[in-house]
């Protein structure tokens, strides 16, 4: 029979930003990156953290940011230390550095020869102020031309009001071409609503995106939470990939230069809060604690779960509510989990990847 709270079996992705710099100076920046910041991770640092992942069972390493990209060699260095280990790695970038045809191909090339399975571009209306949305295009081609990527994604960030959508992609000429050269390409182009990185400032989204009784059901746990760990560019290491994670202490399990990858993991397993959150997401306990204090408002408010976590966390009425009646939940808790690992394991693996980043 398993614990009250037993360690979770469940095969983790290891994320790394190796800074905090990027090329493009987004509004709302999921990680707060920016051309000005100045801070990186030591290489070392990095090395041996991918090395305690994948020797506590990891199976999938992430290089983010920031632009991880801007880390030159070091970044190949990091994906062939992960291909050595026969362990899955992937990038998340906005493809700066496909400003040429020639570019696009010597980068990925540089990345397929390193041992990279899987890429993540970013683009929408915020990212294209700063990088050519012709560098998605031209980087996707490069992508697709190597032929032996597990996954291409293209992350599309969403408001009511945009330019850039799933739709302005596939019509494109130069999506058509590319998929008319490859016609066995297989391109993910997910769309995620882009957030503000405060509970109190209210973004515009499409119609059916934004929380609410109707649509409550189709919420379910978090896949981040507790089974991404984030080892950010400042050196502190988070319990999940999330937007707005460097401001909620909360989120931070330690330092790296002073714990282990897997003795962070054991401190994010011990918070009842987490456990709950990968179970039943942020999106349902707000609308608990609104039954308990019919003064939180929340409906219509939140299309990012990341942001209602925020809203968990940084709202004095919400953290009041989970503080005086929690121990109510702890039974649902354990039986979800019971369920996600216990009843079926087999269905462990095919618990959904966060397809990221993975940020704004």
């Amino acid at each position: 029979m398993r614990k009250l709270l037993a360690p979770i079996p469940k095969a983790r992705t290891l994320s790394v930003m190796p800074t905090y710099q990027c090329t493009a100076h987004c509004k709302h920046c999921g990680t707060y990156s920016s051309p000005k910041e100045t801070t990186w991770l030591d290489p070392e640092l990095i090395t041996s953290a991918i090395d305690q992942a994948i020797n506590a069972g990891y199976k999938v390493v992430v290089f983010t940011g920031g632009e991880p990209t801007l880390a030159g060699e070091n970044l190949f260095k990091y994906i062939r230390q992960v291909a050595e280990k026969r362990i899955c790695s992937r990038i998340v970038t906005n493809a700066c550095w496909a400003d040429t045809e020639e570019n696009a191909d010597l980068m990925m090339n540089k990345l397929i020869e390193a041992g990279l399975r899987e890429v993540n571009f970013s683009t929408g209306d915020q990212h294209a102020r700063f990088v050519d949305f012709d560098n998605i295009l031209r980087a996707t081609r490069a992508a697709v031309k190597v032929g032996c990527l597990q996954t291409i994604a293209i992350m599309v960030e969403t408001v009511e009001e945009r330019a850039i959508s799933k739709k302005t992609i596939t019509d494109h000429p130069e999506y058509k071409r590319i998929m008319a050269d490859f016609p066995k390409a297989k391109i993910k182009i997910i769309e995620s609503p882009w957030m503000p990185l405060t509970p109190n400032n209210i973004e515009k989204y499409t119609e059916g995106r934004a929380l609410n009784n109707a649509n409550l059901p189709m919420h379910t746990g978090c896949n981040s939470c507790l089974t991404t760990t984030t080892l950010q560019a400042d050196g502190r290491i988070g319990a999940c990939c999330g937007s707005g994670m460097r401001n909620i202490p909360e989120l931070q399990l330690g330092r790296i230069d002073e714990i282990s990858i897997e003795e962070a993991d054991k401190r994010g397993e011990n918070d009842f809060l987490k456990r709950w959150i990968r179970v039943e997401g942020p999106e349902r306990i707000l609308a608990w604690a609104a039954a308990h204090d019919q003064s939180i408002e929340w409906e219509n408010m939140y299309a990012h779960r990341c942001q209602t976590c925020i809203r968990l966390y940084k709202d004095k009425k919400v953290r009041d509510v989970i503080r005086d009646h929690y121990e109510e939940k702890i039974p649902d808790v354990l039986f979800r989990e019971w369920l996600l690992h216990s009843y079926n394991p087999e269905e462990e693996e095919a618990f959904p990847e966060t397809s990221t980043g993975e940020g704004n």
